[in-house]
């Protein structure tokens, strides 16, 4: 490790994980929910269930993103991270406020928990995936202007380079977009119009540049490829993505009240929307066939590949499937767009976390050259489990959504079913769907016994 800074990665990078448990855990509570509308009725209800999975999952990202800037920026600016107790407080800070909101989701009725944090001084809450208190949002706020500060000031008075630069694009833009989050209009079409404004432009626009630079760190680091060479493709790929991008926020707004052009520009934006994804694929095998060195951490380098053929799959072949406007017609709002929600959170974020950690996690615990064999071996099993169970949830998701589409949203006559007897004929593909779910959480399992394997004594 070249700055001692370097170590206040650590503990972000381990909270990640213990929150992906726990939102697995959540997903899985939710597909036997699927099955069995009263399982764990009224503890923990679908709406309750639901909520926790999907906001462990954004915060676990965040705090994955966090812990991969404050590894990858000293080394990339050459110097000391800018205050390592900031770091400390601000991981502090975060890990209780999330813990406390996940709590609160569980413990205490939503209306209940609005009223007692006085969300009607300034109401934010009840939307999806921003369910989060007003508190919280502005304690999120405050933790992420100081770590882009800490982060920001470290690149300011160090080298700069393309990587530091697109990631810190990325935290600008994420922390801009995040505030339109405390925008509720009355209007429903003008209040979906913007929350847009901070899941698509997260998750299908600045997100996608940290994803890029931490993928581009890892690429120099286990494959020795010339800077100036990694420089050049992810310059192109984060062109493409915010070209692409930020326009394809029209496809979100289709049947919304919003202007038909956004049926045009939705639809053609959707159409460039894989490119980029495409191009990381190429990106990623390009390096490996041009590496310069043989580095002993190879599963670091399978996760580097696996992010990109997976993202690729899940954000550009499962997110194009259902985005031209006329398919969407049909399709939106069904088990098609959990199908590309999983896969394409799966590729991007959850297996660039995986990237990074493999990476870096090592070298936090003084194995400079990586794990040993045995260890790198045990985690490629925990990799494959994850990405079989992903992609296997991935295809009973989209079963049950054309079966979804052909019982209920097809026929336009009284032979349609209504929802809740869709959804009970749909069961069986649920069942499917569980299965491969128990398959990604034991990847997970095994993936984490990979940190407890013991390194060889050396014979002397």
């Amino acid at each position: 490790m070249k700055y001692t800074s370097q170590m206040v990665a650590k503990p972000y990078f381990i909270f990640a994980l213990v929150l992906l448990a726990g939102e697995i855990l959540f997903g899985l509570i939710l597909g036997f929910q699927y099955i069995n509308g009263d399982f764990l009725f009224p503890l923990i209800p679908f709406n309750v269930a639901r909520m926790v999975h999907t906001n462990l999952l954004i915060v676990l990202i965040l705090f994955a993103f966090m812990g991969a800037s404050y590894y990858l920026v000293p080394e990339e600016s050459e110097r000391e991270l800018w205050s390592p107790k900031l770091a400390i407080i601000t991981f502090w800070i975060f890990a209780v406020a999330g813990v406390a909101t996940i709590l609160g989701y569980l413990l205490v009725p939503y209306a209940t928990l609005a009223e007692i944090t006085y969300n009607n001084l300034l109401p934010t809450m009840g939307r999806e995936f921003l369910e989060q208190p007003t508190i919280s949002k502005i304690g999120i706020v405050i933790v992420v202007l100081s770590f882009i500060l800490n982060i920001a000031m470290t690149v300011l008075k160090g080298r700069k380079t393309v990587i530091t630069v697109v990631l810190l694009t990325g935290l600008f833009g994420m922390a801009f977009f995040f505030l339109f989050a405390f925008y509720l209009p009355e209007n429903l079409a003008v209040d979906k119009f913007f929350w847009w404004f901070v899941i698509h432009l997260w998750v299908e626009g600045v997100w996608e540049l940290i994803l890029g630079a931490i993928l581009s760190f890892v690429l120099i680091k286990v494959t020795g490829v010339d800077r100036e060479h990694i420089d050049k493709w992810l310059y192109l790929i984060i062109a493409m993505t915010l070209v692409s991008g930020i326009v394809g926020t029209g496809h979100h707004f289709f049947y919304i009240g919003t202007p038909d052009y956004w049926l045009w520009l939705g639809s053609i934006a959707s159409a460039v929307e894989p490119l980029p994804f495409f191009l990381m694929v190429l990106y990623a095998f390009s390096m490996e066939k041009q590496r310069r060195i043989d580095h002993e951490n190879k599963i670091a380098l399978t996760w580097a590949k696996g992010t990109a053929v997976i993202a690729f799959l899940g954000a550009g072949v499962w997110g194009f499937l259902h985005t031209l406007a006329p398919v969407n017609y049909y399709t939106h709002g069904t088990q098609l767009t959990a199908a590309h929600g999983h896969l394409s959170f799966f590729g991007a974020y959850i297996m660039i976390m995986f990237c990074i950690i493999s990476y870096a996690m090592p070298i936090l615990r003084g194995r400079l050259k990586g794990n040993c064999e045995k260890a790198q071996n045990v985690e490629k099993a925990g990799f494959w489990l994850m990405v079989i169970g992903m992609l296997g949830v991935t295809l009973a998701l989209t079963v049950a959504g054309v079966w979804q589409i052909v019982l209920q949203r097809w026929p336009e006559s009284a032979d349609a079913l209504g929802f809740m007897a869709t959804q009970a004929e749909i069961i069986p593909v649920y069942v499917v769907r569980l299965v491969f779910g128990l398959m990604t959480f034991t990847g997970l399992l095994v993936y984490l016994y990979s940190f407890f394997v013991k390194e060889p004594v050396s014979s002397k």
